[in-house]
């Protein structure tokens, strides 16, 4: 596929450290806000020698909001499914957050939150680049969200 990098190995792929800046707009107030910092796909805990029992993924930068800068992380699990190009996302808690499958490069997939809808397409650029965009929308939230992943 032109403009996307198939990908066999999902968790192999995303273990390492990442640069992270990400630009979130508000469609209703036209608010914008920026997120720079690291993603760091690190191996769970499983006793394992190898991605293959999944990444722990976890974020951490400074988010700006109105002029206004302040700390902010997540955590998220990143699990085998099905499939080394699959990996089933979590929250840090465990609760489902969304599927993943970059045999193709891309992605698109949804999560309900509440009565809101979060739309993320994932795309691979290449070995060091990839990218999310997250498109919430319903009564409580009408947001962009595009966030660039380049490997440190």
């Amino acid at each position: 596929m032109a403009g996307f990098r198939p990908v066999d190995d999902v968790l192999a792929y995303l273990a390492g450290s990442w640069r992270v800046e990400r630009s979130v707009r508000d469609l209703a107030s036209g608010a914008q806000g920026t997120f720079r910092g690291v993603t760091v796909f690190e191996r769970l805990d499983g006793g394992g020698s190898g991605p293959s029992e999944g990444l722990l993924h976890h974020e951490s930068g400074t988010f700006v909001w109105q002029g206004v800068a302040r700390p902010a992380e997540r955590t998220l699990r990143f699990l085998p499914d099905g499939g080394a190009s699959r990996a089933d996302v979590r929250f840090a808690d465990g609760r489902p957050f969304h599927d993943l499958d970059l045999a193709t490069g891309r992605h698109v997939t949804d999560h309900p939150c509440s009565a809101d809808l979060y739309r993320g397409e994932f795309t691979v650029r290449d070995t060091d680049r990839w990218r999310t965009v997250w498109r919430v929308g319903g009564p409580a939230k009408d947001l962009v969200l595009t966030t660039d992943y380049t490997r440190t």
